[in-house]
């Protein structure tokens, strides 16, 4: 049967005209590196709307199954299926090329790439989209960003939850809907280039297996590689050390963290840095390439001279599962905190002996009044200096208001400074109406009742910078998972990354694995976790119930590369929601930035019992370096 209609009816114009991949995978956990992939579909659907393919397929993990109840595939049912490694080929071949798209498109793409290295093979995978992400971008109505809710909000039909065939269709209709949103909104793709430049131990590797080839000796001059090669690679590379790695090791060569004699050719883009391997490397007539050329030669490498015996596969080893749950969620009320210095942090604030911490309580809705006539409200600020801009926003949330900084279906009013009407967004501001006011209208904004909006059952909370909230407790306890969100405007010519720090009673990291960021984007437990929605949204994931007692605050600080400021930048959004498909029930725009190159945006922090979240927006002419030897971590160069 097939999962969508022939005509898929994609907008296919400019920006949104791709060949897709669609995917879902059921799993046996949630952790990629352990768990396994239980089931697969994949359709594939041109730029012109057209569906070209399509495959589904129950897989045996070897393994146990894990929650049953979420996904009805017992053991019984998985026997006789394929394993990964024998549809891997097929399922790779439909991804080629194209952009992959899934909901909590990381989640499938970390999986599939640990499932691609366990089967020896590279995923190839170049770009994909998550349509979670794309969603938090267009900003529906709606209670959550679930697949079933937006399916319902979409009028897509869902027939059985968690069936990956099923939820492939679904997610076909929801694609197909969001890319309607997205033009209308005149919204960027936000496309994630895979994989991500993160580099670390918890990047998929294949597993370390003696390599089923001889080694035919050393690359000949204007010759191909052979399969068996011993190949080294040394200094940076323009792509990720895990994917040359993955590719050649998929294409039959022995690559090795040394050089000896016996290698075959080091890859260097760098042959006078004299790194170790490279001095090595001369000193033993190793021939020398660099990664073009190398990348060149490993699209036709030549077949080698297998050993006698067959290598040894080596099964992963499994590890305990983590519990997972969300459950129903308040808000506490805000109070006011001010923002410190890593250098010169207050002491955290404990409840004394004996005194009960007042539970959260959920916050008034949000109706506009005289005082807060924006309330329920969402305003877009176009135009202006960086210093007018900002005192904009923060009026808007004087009055009540969310300050955007980016069109959505959520926005309700724009406000034009000096220079907001040549910004390219307000075409498609005309074009959808949206009221267009002057500075002067912050003063007594009147809302005229043509433009009242239908507000979700429960608005975002609106933070001030320094505000603070306790994190709801379901059950008496933390929601296992929080995601707090940061999103910019699109930029281009640099980069902005979000980090973590896990600090102590004495605002100090206990060691170097509890600093997070694209280098190491996952602490060793699993518990806080850096996840890329697209190049202008970023999420630090808590498992706030299974961090250690000695981890009293997680400090959520961005950084920008090169020369560039968060002036240039301009508003960041924070947004604190309850596992990855909650809608926002905080928000905060942060923007007090000038000449700062690394900004707090906020601290989780205990307070007895209770997680509290507050919005910082402190900002440091110093990089990120320098911010984490404040807390502890001396980053190496």
């Amino acid at each position: 049967m097939s999962l969508v209609s022939a005509s898929f009816d994609v907008p296919a114009m400019g920006d949104y005209a791709y060949d897709w991949a669609l995917v879902d995978v059921e799993t046996s956990g949630l952790t990629a590196r352990r768990d396994r992939v239980l089931s697969v579909a994949v359709i594939t659907i041109g730029p012109e709307g057209e569906q070209t393919g399509e495959f589904s397929t129950l897989l045996n993990p070897g393994c146990d199954p894990g929650p049953v109840e979420v996904h009805g595939l017992t053991v019984e049912r998985l026997q006789g299926a394929p394993t990964f490694d024998q549809v891997a080929g097929r399922i790779g071949a439909m991804l080629q090329d194209r952009v992959l798209v899934a909901h909590n498109a990381q989640f499938d793409y970390d999986f599939l790439a640990y499932e691609f290295a366990r089967a020896r093979m590279w995923l190839p995978v170049s770009q994909r989209l998550c349509t979670l992400a794309l969603n938090r971008q267009v900003d529906p109505p709606t209670d959550d960003m679930k697949l079933g809710t937006l399916a319902a909000h979409y009028g897509v039909p869902q027939q059985r939850a968690h069936d990956a065939l099923d939820d492939t269709r679904v997610l076909a209709g929801i694609l197909r809907a969001s890319l309607r949103e997205a033009m209308r909104l005149d919204l960027p793709l936000p496309l994630v280039t895979c994989p991500p430049r993160a580099e670390s131990q918890f990047t998929p590797k294949p597993p370390k297996t003696p390599c089923a080839y001889r080694n035919p000796g050393q690359l000949t001059p204007g010759g191909p590689l052979l399969q068996g090669m011993k190949v080294a690679i040394t200094g940076e590379t323009v792509h990720a050390r895990a994917e040359l790695v993955g590719r050649a090791v998929a294409a039959g060569l022995n690559m090795m963290t040394s050089v000896s004699r016996h290698t075959s050719v080091l890859v260097t883009n760098e042959p006078a840095s004299g790194s170790a391997k490279a001095r090595r490397a001369l000193a033993e007539g190793v021939p020398v390439i660099d990664e073009h050329t190398f990348l060149r030669l490993l699209a036709d490498v030549w077949p080698g001279t297998t050993h006698e015996a067959t290598a040894i596969a080596v099964a992963p080893v499994a590890e305990p599962e983590a519990e997972t749950a969300v459950g129903p969620v308040e808000l506490a009320p805000v109070t006011s905190s001010a923002a410190p210095a890593p250098e010169q942090a207050a002491a955290l604030p404990m409840a004394a002996p004996g005194v009960s911490v007042p539970a959260p309580r959920q916050p008034e809705h949000s109706v506009g009044t005289l005082d807060k006539p924006l309330a329920g409200r969402r305003v877009l600020v176009l135009g202006g200096p960086h210093a007018d801009a900002a005192a904009a926003r923060a009026r808007v949330v004087e009055l009540g208001g969310s300050a955007a900084v980016n069109l959505s279906a959520s926005v309700t009013h724009v406000v034009l400074l000096k220079g907001g009407e040549s910004d390219r967004r307000m075409s498609r501001i005309t074009a959808l109406g949206l009221p267009v006011h002057d500075l002067d209208w912050l003063t007594a904004p009147t809302i005229p009742a043509l433009v009242e909006a239908a507000l979700r059952p429960q608005e975002p909370h609106v933070m001030p910078r320094g505000g603070v909230i306790d994190l709801p407790m379901p059950h008496g306890r933390p929601a296992p998972e929080w995601y707090v969100t940061a999103g910019w405007a699109p930029q281009s010519g640099y980069e902005i990354d979000v980090v973590a720090f896990l600090l102590d009673e004495d605002e100090q990291v206990t060691f170097d694995e509890d600093l997070i960021f694209y280098g190491a984007p996952e602490n060793p437990a699993g518990t806080v976790r850096l996840l890329t929605g697209g190049p202008a949204e970023q999420t630090v994931a808590l498992d706030l119930a299974s961090l250690p007692p000695a981890t009293r605050k997680v400090v959520v600080a961005a950084a920008i590369d090169g020369a560039a400021t968060f002036g240039t930048v301009g508003a960041i959004q924070i947004g604190a929601a309850p596992g990855s498909s909650g809608a926002p029930l905080a928000r905060a725009t942060l923007d007090a930035a000038t000449t700062e190159r690394t900004m707090l945006l906020a601290e989780i922090y205990r307070r007895g019992p209770i997680w509290r979240l507050r919005a910082v927006g402190q900002g440091y002419d110093h990089g990120l370096d320098a911010l984490a030897r404040g807390y502890g971590v001396e980053i190496a160069d």
